[in-house]
């Protein structure tokens, strides 16, 4: 039987599939500048007015959100679900882990790239580096999740340090359904 140390309540947020771009890509996409529609916790970050369309085939998924700011690599971030109806089998990994990933096709009306970077993104809490000292907690160690509810159960989650992170639990539609959570659910971190 595990040791509980701690219980901290936490936001849980819910990512819909997304995309995150190069300038080279972006600019291969689109033609103007990339524009924030809402602002996203984790510093800095937001989601902009910009969707394109993602394709594998014949198989295409819609108005899908790109989120910014521009990166140093391009990623797509997808649920099983998704997955599933595209006919891939992308792997769970955290953000930027994307050596040996399927390359997915990304279209606008202005043009389109093939790029690698599909993933199902691992379910993460974000947190500053102060935070994760105060809590004891290190980059990429397992905390557990409890979820309370009328579909209540636990699921691990990757501690994901960062300067600009806001302390709340990612996860995506797939594992939000699961559970019958909405955005901004109260979940109990474990540790």
């Amino acid at each position: 039987m595990d040791v509980i140390i701690m219980e901290k309540i936490i936001n849980a947020r819910i990512s819909n599939r997304h995309v995150h771009l190069t300038k080279e890509v972006y600019d291969r996409l689109f033609d103007d500048e990339l524009t924030i529609k809402t602002k996203l916790n984790q510093v800095g970050e937001f989601a902009s007015n910009k969707t394109l369309t993602i394709r594998v085939g014949d198989k295409k998924i819609e108005n899908v959100r790109v989120v910014g700011p521009l990166r140093k690599y391009s990623q797509v971030e997808i649920s099983k679900r998704d997955a599933r109806f595209l006919g891939v089998n992308p792997p769970v990994r955290r953000s930027g882990n994307l050596e040996g990933t399927p390359k997915i096709i990304l279209e606008t009306l202005k043009g389109s790239v093939e790029t690698d970077g599909l993933i199902i993104a691992n379910r993460h809490v974000h947190m500053t580096p102060s935070e994760a000292k105060d809590l004891g907690l290190v980059d990429k160690q397992i905390v557990k999740i409890k979820v309370n509810g009328d579909k209540s159960g636990e699921m691990d989650a990757e501690v994901k340090i960062s300067d600009n992170g806001y302390f709340e639990l990612h996860i995506d539609t797939d594992d939000a359904n699961a559970f019958l959570l909405e955005d901004n659910d109260k979940v109990t971190m474990i540790i």
